[in-house]
């Protein structure tokens, strides 16, 4: 796996792209799997539950923040002061936040189903977001030499 990863990064514009949603998808694992256990853990506690508007005020934050860290992610997609290969991945792996922050306030309230159901919805709806821009933030890379 690690080996296609690599060929891939020193591949053509397509075989960077595929390493970059690797990338992406790893790094949110990493934010996800993480969440999962101590959620689990706080659930068994038996939390008090939020009440309706502190939801909705966790559900607007956590979009905001969603689409702020998209928003850098692209822009360090974008940078030309890096070579292709890592803007791209550095892109790819800061992007694991925008779906990352709403699944990880979705871990946090796992005793509260309408919590849990908001925020794996629009974290869901960040990762398609960023699941569709990916392709467009890899440029060509430059020749190894």
């Amino acid at each position: 796996m690690l080996e296609t990863f690599v060929r891939d990064v020193r591949g053509s514009r397509d075989g960077l792209m595929r390493a970059a949603r690797r990338a992406y998808l790893a790094g949110l694992l990493a934010l996800a799997l993480p969440g999962v256990v101590l959620g689990a853990v706080f659930a068994l506690t038996g939390p008090a539950p939020v009440p309706v508007s502190a939801l909705l005020v966790l559900v607007g934050l956590a979009l905001v923040l969603s689409l702020g860290a998209l928003h850098f992610a692209r822009k360090a997609a974008h940078t030309t002061e890096q070579p292709a290969r890592q803007a791209a991945l550095t892109g790819a792996i800061q992007a694991a936040t925008a779906p990352g922050v709403p699944l990880l306030l979705a871990c946090a309230t796992l005793s509260q189903w309408l919590a849990v159901a908001l925020f794996v919805v629009l974290a869901g709806a960040m990762h398609v977001l960023v699941w569709a821009q990916l392709p467009g933030w890899v440029r060509e890379p430059e020749a190894e030499g």
